[in-house]
């Protein structure tokens, strides 16, 4: 059995499939994978001693992984080899013929086994959540449910209660569409930021219902934007600073908006509007010290501080105050309530960086329950 590739510029694929995930045939994932890899530089040399089974969907994590790691074969839940790194050209041969025929005995003697588990990490820094990365043979799964379960991959472990439990299902069919379509992150983003746009102007002169209805559509897309980007494998550096600045700037002006569409002083104690503008911004510099102090984020700390932040004083949880406040007709108690859960929300999060710091003054290292669980 013979396999042919150009060897200067791309690695050998085997048992290559037509099929699409997410819109990209498997080659053409693990191709958008390794651009993405070489983007830092210095995978050109290793690129032709890399060899794949092309009907096969690859976890990003693993495919830096076996850049890194010459001599390992990757193997499935089958223990049947689907990827390798040779370490020298001599091994191509018997490692092709050991993918393409499933055999891990077959594999040369200097290429080491390894299963997802044991050649990357079980923990996902970037999205704050624990597990092994995802490995899927095509016909072994339905493509519908591979797609699913890549998108639930995707997701933040840690986050508001709104996208952890309340988006998903909805998230995951217009992510599916937007797929399909050709609509890219980008485009998703933009409106997006149209509709933060229409929400503030709404907030600003009282019309509060749609201004909410704006507000949590924009919510609702800032989740699709970015599962799109991962599950298509189509980020970039200025959908990253497009799609965090607006995240970032935003809430203030809302928090700005709906002060004065309520009527400003003449209606709410104007210490509210304060104290929510200054608890977002020193709530971001509590996770910014925290990092810098103990180098993690202050959210995976411990338990606690993960299940605390899907409802601490962020933009979705605040929204749900401010909506049921709307429906009962009380916009102006849902702002003084925010204002309230913000003071609460700050003090919890003082309480823990001084525990934090106490910790580390014993002796203790600091590390997030997710690596340790990992």
């Amino acid at each position: 059995m013979t396999f042919q590739t150009d060897r200067r510029s791309g690695p050998i694929f085997i048992h290559e499939s037509d099929e699409t995930i997410w819109g990209l045939t498997p080659r053409q994932r693990i191709e958008r994978m390794l651009a993405r890899a070489d983007r830092a530089g210095g995978i050109a040399d290793l690129v032709p001693n890399l060899v794949f089974r092309a009907d096969v969907i690859f976890d990003e994590a693993l495919i830096r992984a076996l850049l890194q790691h010459p001599g390992k074969a990757l193997l499935d839940d089958r223990n049947r080899p689907v990827a390798a790194h040779c370490a020298n050209a001599d091994d191509l041969a018997p490692t092709c013929a050991a993918i393409a025929g499933g055999d891990r005995a077959s594999l040369p003697g200097s290429t080491a086994p390894v299963d997802a588990a044991g050649l990357a990490s079980n923990y996902n820094k970037a999205l704050r959540r624990k597990g092994a990365p995802y490995l899927f043979v095509l016909g072994d799964l339905p493509v519908a449910e591979i797609e699913r379960r890549m998108y639930l991959e995707s997701y933040k472990g840690v986050t508001d209660v709104v996208t952890k439990h309340v988006w998903p299902v909805p998230a995951l069919h217009v992510t599916r569409f937007c797929a399909k379509a050709g609509i890219s992150p980008n485009m998703v983003t933009l409106v997006s930021f149209i509709c933060v746009l229409l929400a503030t102007w709404a907030f600003a002169v009282g019309a509060f219902g749609p201004g909410l209805v704006a507000a949590w559509a924009m919510c609702f897309l800032d989740t699709v934007d970015g599962k799109l980007a991962r599950v298509t494998l189509t980020s970039s550096k200025w959908g990253n600073v497009f799609d965090h600045g607006t995240d970032l700037v935003h809430p203030p002006f809302w928090y700005w908006a709906w002060y004065e569409g309520l009527g400003g002083a003449a209606v709410v104690a104007p210490w509210t509007f304060w104290v929510i503008i200054a608890g977002y911004i020193l709530g971001r510099g509590q996770e910014g010290l925290f990092i810098w102090q103990f180098g993690i984020e202050m959210h995976i700390w411990r338990p606690l501080d993960s299940a605390f932040r899907q409802i601490t004083a962020r933009r979705n949880p605040n929204l749900i105050i401010l909506s049921i406040a709307t429906l009962c007709d009380a916009p102006a108690l849902g702002f003084e309530i925010v204002a309230w859960w913000t003071i609460i929300s700050f003090a919890f999060h003082c309480l823990r960086i001084a525990q934090a710091y106490f910790a580390r003054a014993r002796g203790v290292r600091l590390q997030s329950w997710l690596t340790e669980a990992a």
